[in-house]
């Protein structure tokens, strides 16, 4: 009897470990599927009942990244794939409470940290640049643009079509995608590494995917899955024409203060710009504008400048420059699009042959930037017109490997040019190793025109054998950068060593600093806790040395910060820093800075963060440069009172006290309140109000807009700027006058051919 009850024991226990394995959950690594084409029509509306989606392919079994570490998510999601000859069409189904989604109706873009889906592409399979198709409950996009150095591009817009409902058991969401909007190889049948992403912001932000990662993996799209069976599609061909019509009137106080600074309103004007592109092939596109209008409709956020020495830079937001805007960027800066400033005409080729990335652009320039380096400060100048031309070549190899040249040129009407030309690279040596470098030349020609650059006189450069004076003086320089990183799970690392001689320039890039030579050491170590209200935990720690080509040391610095991402989704992060640098000949032994901050997203409707910073640093406008005691503060929300309504006031705060005398060199803050209402996924009105107290200066910037899609818009809107003025006599008080006034109006429209 014993031996029977031991047996049945035994059984059982080896059932149950049998089937616990059996049924246990296994994350798929690397999965595959095969497309068929549908033979009935889809109408995109989030419906998935239709006889299209029946035979579709499905995607399941989707493994949580983050915080688990692919593990079975707590909500269950189903992605579908299927196509015809016009478009990629992609489903989502995920199950959820419906009265806990996370959704905002508002613009494009700005969904990022609602739920929300996402297509994965990478149609070319090298990992060196994909495409990111998000959609969010409400069905309201957002794409991106994945580079190999993980940057992720929003500047990028794309045509395609997406709907999604909410229903009793979660969401569900429906896109399709032309291959008119697609760049894929030029062959009869596909192969594209894709997964399907689903983000589910609660307590965590936690992250699902169809295909499971290796957090020891640096390359991201390598993870990804593969789909096949796609066969007989063409990639973008034929035309699209973008005519666009822009009216304003402008008006400005006067300056002749006898006039008791009148008011005075110019004519209403306006112009018409013509913009047209012509798909070669799936894989190359050529593009031309006339009379483009590059105007922004957002200004740029105001920088406080009060102690910087160099030009600032500011983000490139115009739509011509996005396409291939990525293949651009190197780490030794030689094409920043913004120093073309005011093209009347420009023409552009992008494409991919193979895998080889090809990119041309020729602009001709109404007024044209110029960014004159030195080696403690920079300065900027208008030199007037110009022709601009940039060439740039990138061949990928093996997996996440590529060679490129970098070439460009500006010609200057009254005379001078800038000519930069350059190799970089990078090389996979291993799974987590990668090494990357680049090198290049300059050679400058300068305009023959002291009056452009009457205020630098006196300054030299390049041991004191040149001015700064525009005087057609000719000389060229070199510039380099070597950089071997360790990417892992755990530990990362980079070695790194950049230089720019004392004569190198970039014409066309963002370089504000030469006679540089700079080397370091960066490293960081996760701790994966998953535990309590603790999911990771960073140490990160940097030190760096600068020295001139004379080997005379200008700046060394060793950094410290611990950060934590925290349950409720909150990051809070805490740094040290300790310095020494030479500057105009002064020694500063004493540097030092502490900073401190958090971000959260604990709730739907509040996100906040704060900055904050105090340390002994250089007040580098003072003459001579002082030693200050300096307080930085940053602090910015977001608020959502309802899906359609988000509120986004921001505030910095910068002072400096000199410190042995206590003396105040410097105090002020910017604000600046966003307010932006979507009546419908076309029709939004937004306001934006912004105060800055080192200028003592108010703008007023209202905007309604009106989309139906991303090119074709129609705009109404004004700015408004007030400023501070004293009184022609003395006893006179300062008074509030509005200095400058715009009232504007842009109908766009795209047109497919």
């Amino acid at each position: 009897m014993r031996t029977v009850i031991r047996l049945i024991f035994a059984t059982t226990w080896l059932w149950a470990v049998i089937g616990g394995e059996t049924n246990a959950y296994q994350p798929t690594k690397r999965p595959t599927l095969v497309a068929s084409r549908t033979a009935v029509e889809i109408v995109v509306d989030g419906n998935l009942d239709e006889a299209g989606w029946r035979q579709a392919v499905r995607a399941g079994n989707f493994a949580e990244h983050f915080p688990g570490d692919q593990t079975e998510p707590p909500v269950k999601t189903e992605g579908m794939l299927t196509y015809d000859d016009q478009n990629l069409y992609v489903a989502f189904i995920c199950h959820d409470d419906p009265k806990t989604l996370r959704a905002t109706y508002g613009e494009r873009d700005n969904i990022f940290g609602d739920d929300n889906i996402a297509l994965l592409l990478d149609t070319y399979g090298d990992a060196a640049w994909a495409y990111e198709f998000f959609v969010n409950p409400y069905g309201i996009q957002g794409d991106i643009i994945w580079s190999r150095n993980g940057d992720e591009d929003s500047r990028y817009d794309f045509i395609w079509t997406s709907a999604a409902r909410v229903t009793d058991s979660g969401y569900q969401v429906e896109i399709a995608i032309p291959f008119a909007s697609l760049r894929f190889p030029n062959r009869t049948g596909q192969s594209w590494r894709v997964d399907f992403w689903r983000n589910h912001p609660r307590d965590r932000r936690r992250q699902y995917s169809w295909a499971a990662y290796d957090r020891n993996e640096p390359c991201w799209p390598c993870q990804w899955g593969t789909a096949t069976g796609i066969t007989g599609v063409k990639g973008g061909s034929g035309w699209e024409i973008l005519p666009s019509v822009i009216g304003y009137q402008r008006g400005a106080l006067s300056d002749d203060e006898e006039a008791d600074r009148a008011f005075v309103n110019d004519d209403p004007d306006g112009e018409f710009s013509l913009s047209g592109k012509y798909s070669i092939g799936p894989d190359l596109t050529a593009e031309a504008t006339f009379n483009p209008d590059f105007s922004q409709v957002e200004a740029d956020a105001a920088q406080i400048e009060v102690n910087t020495t160099n030009a600032l830079y500011y983000s490139e937001r115009r739509p011509f420059f996005q396409e291939g805007s990525d293949l651009f960027e190197t780490e030794l800066s030689a094409v920043y699009t913004r120093m073309i400033n005011d093209p009347q005409v420009a023409a552009k080729v992008t494409g991919r042959p193979g895998r080889t990335n090809v990119a041309f652009l020729v602009a001709r320039d109404e007024r044209s930037p110029i960014i004159l380096p030195f080696v403690e400060s920079s300065r900027s100048v208008l030199a007037g017109k110009s022709v601009s031309e940039v060439l740039r070549l990138r061949r990928t190899f093996g997996e996440d490997s590529y060679i490129g040249l970098t070439a460009t040129d500006r010609r200057f009407d009254r005379g001078g040019s800038g000519t930069f030309a350059g190799l970089d690279g990078a090389v996979r040596l291993a799974q987590n190793y990668r090494f990357e470098w680049q090198t290049a030349r300059s050679f400058t020609r300068e305009p023959e025109d002291s009056t452009l650059t009457a205020k630098l006189e006196g300054i030299r450069f390049d041991e004191d054998r040149r001015t700064a004076i525009f005087d057609g003086e000719e000389f060229s320089g070199h510039a380099a950068f070597g950089r071997l990183a360790r990417d892992g799970r755990h530990f990362s690392a980079q070695l790194n060593y950049t230089e720019r001689s004392p004569a190198y320039r970039a014409d066309l890039g963002f370089d504000t600093n030469n006679n540089r030579r700079q080397g370091g050491f960066w490293g960081e170590y996760t701790f994966f806790i998953d535990a309590g209200i603790l999911d990771r935990l960073f140490i990160e720690s940097n030190v760096e040395r600068v020295w001139n080509f004379d080997n005379r040391r200008q700046d060394e610095w060793a950094w410290l910060e611990v950060s934590g991402q925290f349950k409720g989704q909150t990051f809070v992060f805490a740094s040290y820093m300790r310095s020494r640098e030479r500057f105009k000949e002064l020694y500063f032994p004493e540097i030092m800075r502490v900073e401190v901050g958090a971000e959260s997203d604990f709730s739907h409707r509040v996100q906040f963060g704060f900055e904050v910073i105090r340390g002994h640093t250089i007040a580098r406008r003072q003459n001579p440069p002082v030693m200050g005691d300096e307080t930085y503060l940053e602090v910015w929300a977001s608020l959502k009172p309802t899906d359609r309504l988000r509120i986004e006031p921001q505030l910095e705060f910068n002072k400096s006290d000199e410190r042995y005398t206590g003396k105040r060199l410097y105090q002020g803050y910017i604000t600046r309140w966003k307010t932006s209402y979507q009546f419908t996924r076309e029709l939004s009105l937004r306001l934006i109000v912004q105060y800055d107290d080192f200028e003592r200066d108010w703008q007023i910037d209202p905007l309604i807009s009106f989309r139906l899609n991303p090119f074709s818009m129609f705009y109404i809107g004004s700015t408004y700027d007030y400023q501070r003025f004293r009184g022609t006599v003395p006893s006179q008080q300062a008074e509030w006058l509005m200095a400058s006034r715009q009232f504007f109006l842009k109908l766009q429209y795209l047109i497919q051919l």
